[in-house]
């Protein structure tokens, strides 16, 4: 890849934030305020004045504009605003991306890249305008979801659901990998006291018994919906050492699609797929590392099947590895050889879109996680597997300097 035209290196997380997390609608703040409170925090943990922020970025139809944030923050000068295309959270890695970008090319010193989300103000994903049809007497299915929504396959479980099996089916993948992702992140959220599930163990006889919500998703391979906020401020990376915080470089942070890769209309010729075969391709190739030098993963849980199918996309493994290695003694910290998800992840620390993990990335890369790996100087984060477009993340220590 040439050097001249490259993120590696160009940026650093210098602070981390995030608010409280609330189960769904219980969030005594509108999402609005959540988004004030996790920036605060993150400037606070960088030790940077609100007022130097000069430019945000997010994804996924945020809700919460650049300019009344700018307002409310008192920033001095907004140099640059900017929102990943896409829904949910295959674009965090993307916004991260953005931010980087608007470093590097000299639009802005100092951005902020944040989710916030309320759900007993706004229900993220309900309601007919979340599946692309009118809400009067006569509904009308427009874009993709017109091909699944008439079949009834609605929700994001029933349309992943379909994916992941077929992907259990092509490589022999056993139940007991799906269920190891979700047992593992379940026991890191014990160790972590912002852990929607803290104090709420999950064993092997509770997987097993517990409901199935669409074959092969039980309840617990489903994310939680939750309120709350978190967010992350990125300089250049030749400042990142001026601040109070060890820095998480950038190595390199890919978005986009696979050849014809339709998601929710089912119509992509390479079906059985996360989405990242390119995109992890052009990530590790600008990061100037291979997979097996990632010593930590923060993968995105909309559902565990497409974590699998993720993880194995990006090379931490081979097709016929994928029973043998996702195991929970494999995926658990300190010393699992594939450390997946510390924090607890979206199935047991939060949902927020992804934020949490990239965090989660950085406080690995900082030494700080509650379940920290004993050496991680490269860590990988992936956003949301089976959309489009999707987007993953590289961080490094200074050991990657």
């Amino acid at each position: 890849m040439d050097a001249r035209r490259t993120l590696r290196h160009r940026a650093a997380i210098v602070g981390v934030g995030e608010t409280a997390y609330y189960k769904r609608g219980q969030s005594p703040d509108l999402e609005f305020v959540l988004a004030l409170k996790a920036i605060l925090a993150a400037c606070a943990d960088a030790g940077v004045s609100p007022h130097d922020i000069d430019g945000f970025s997010s994804y996924a139809d945020d809700r919460n504009d650049a300019v009344r944030l700018a307002t409310a923050l008192g920033v001095k000068e907004l140099r640059f605003a900017s929102m990943q295309w896409g829904g949910g959270g295959g674009g965090c890695a993307g916004a991260i991306a953005n931010a980087t970008a608007a470093i590097a090319s000299g639009q802005a010193e100092c951005v902020v890249v944040f989710r916030a989300l309320s759900q007993g103000q706004v229900r993220y994903g309900q309601g007919g305008a979340a599946l692309g049809y009118s809400t009067q007497a006569a509904p009308e299915i427009t874009g993709e979801m017109a091909f699944p929504v008439p079949y009834g396959a609605i929700s994001p479980a029933q349309r992943f659901a379909l994916k992941a099996r077929r992907f259990m089916h092509d490589h022999g993948v056993h139940q007991e990998a799906l269920r190891a992702i979700s047992l593992a992140a379940y026991a890191h959220a014990q160790k972590n006291p912002r852990a929607i599930m803290y104090g709420k163990p999950l064993d092997t006889a509770k997987y097993d018994s517990s409901r199935w919500i669409a074959e092969p998703f039980h309840l617990f391979d489903s994310c939680m919906e939750n309120d709350g906020a978190a967010a992350v401020v990125l300089v250049a990376a030749e400042r990142a050492r001026e601040f109070a915080q060890a820095p998480a470089y950038l190595l390199a942070a890919a978005a986009g699609s696979d050849h014809r890769h339709a998601a929710p209309s089912h119509s992509a010729p390479d079906y059985a797929t996360a989405n990242y075969k390119s995109v992890s391709r052009r990530l590790f190739a600008m990061g100037g590392v291979s997979p097996a030098d990632v010593n930590v993963v923060q993968a995105y849980e909309n559902f565990t099947g497409g974590v699998a199918m993720a993880l194995m996309e990006h090379g931490l493994f081979a097709p016929e590895e994928i029973n043998s290695v996702l195991t929970v003694e494999n995926l658990t910290a300190p010393f699992g050889c594939l450390p997946l998800n510390t924090s607890g992840g979206h199935l047991a620390e939060c949902y927020m879109h992804g934020m949490n993990l990239v965090i989660e990335a950085a406080r690995q890369i900082r030494g700080q996680s509650c379940n920290q790996v004993p050496v991680v100087d490269v860590a990988l984060m992936i956003s949301g597997p089976m959309v489009a477009p999707v987007s993953s993340l590289l961080l490094g220590s200074e050991a990657t300097r």
